[in-house]
């Protein structure tokens, strides 16, 4: 196996292995798509969260740690913010209502979990995207497992 920038001698180290890259989106005005605020955004890392998910009754029983990284965009540039929180997004406020719905439930899937918290958020706060992982630790022999989306709301 021959990977193009690699040393010849690389690929003997991991004998018939799969080698997976993850790739992150570049956040540009064009990918987020409502105006040059694109790069004024909020992020909240690995916010922890006990939560009743999993596919099977057995693993929905007791709550599990999860985590939510969420990243905000917030329909207002940072400039013209004028250090007053009213125009901004609360984000003690989004990891409340994070919290509150995770824990509201019972969710099978963290598929439908990340996209009804994303859905939500957008409803709720004051945002032109937001972009948001469930990462859950269950998976033996990996960190962790995870879903991944990004809505943004109608240009207005």
């Amino acid at each position: 196996m021959a990977i193009r920038g690699l040393s010849r001698s690389w690929p003997h180290l991991l004998p018939n292995s799969v080698l997976v890259a993850k790739v992150l989106p570049c956040v540009t005005p064009t990918t987020v798509g409502h105006s040059i605020n694109a790069t004024n955004l909020i992020h909240v890392e690995q916010l922890e969260l006990a939560a009743r998910l999993g596919v099977t009754d057995q693993e929905r029983a007791d709550p599990q740690r999860i985590t939510i990284s969420v990243t905000l965009w917030n329909k207002a540039d940072f400039h013209q913010l004028a250090d007053n929180i009213e125009r901004t997004i609360n984000y003690v406020d989004v990891c409340r209502e994070i919290k509150t719905m995770a824990e509201s439930r019972q969710w099978k899937l963290i598929e439908t979990l990340a996209s009804e918290l994303a859905s939500h958020l957008l409803a709720n706060f004051r945002l032109n995207a937001v972009e948001l992982e469930v990462r859950k630790f269950v998976l033996p022999n990996t960190k962790y497992v995870s879903a991944i989306v990004h809505r943004e709301t109608a240009l207005e």
